[in-house]
């Protein structure tokens, strides 16, 4: 083989591994950071792991959101149509978060119980996150009901209705 095509060869090997290893390498620290979105009735059937840190997400339910007296712990259920999931947060909430309105929250699920350690809220009134719109829609059309969730005034699309 000629020199210059040997040292042409050893060229391309060398960018081949070299961006092999560190696509490897940073797809090996990005599965650390991935957080997956559960709707609670996949997080009720326990098709979520325990113990990783996802993120879920529904409506509020009305009448589920319990305070504390003592500390910042909050206690809600989040719903998706099909399944209630516990919440258990300790902190301050958002100012959007309200009973009937949609939720994300990310955490882990220990117990049947979703320990979170953040809780966002919408941002707006025509807002509801697309994983949970999505989540809600799929469980509407599992049940071949026409849920509205809890979110009032809301559809299934995230969109006010009139």
């Amino acid at each position: 083989m000629h020199p210059v095509r040997k040292q042409r060869l050893m060229i391309v090997l060398f960018i081949v591994v070299f961006s092999s290893v560190a696509i490897g390498l940073m797809a090996f620290a990005l599965s650390k950071n991935i957080n997956l979105f559960y709707p609670p009735s996949k997080l009720v059937n326990g098709e979520a792991p325990e113990g990783v840190n996802i993120r879920a997400g529904g409506c509020v339910v009305p009448g589920s959101v319990r305070r504390s007296e003592t500390d910042l712990a909050v206690r809600f259920s989040i719903t998706d149509g099909s399944a209630d999931m516990p919440v258990q947060y300790t902190g301050i909430l958002p100012d959007l978060f309200s009973e009937g309105e949609a939720a994300v929250v990310n955490g882990q699920v220990q117990n049947g119980v979703f320990m979170a350690e953040q809780v966002l809220a919408k941002h707006d009134e025509n807002y509801t996150p697309p994983e949970v719109a999505e989540a809600m829609a799929n469980a509407s059309a599992e049940t071949g009901t026409s849920h509205q969730a809890s979110c009032e005034g809301m559809d299934m699309s995230g969109n006010k209705k009139y």
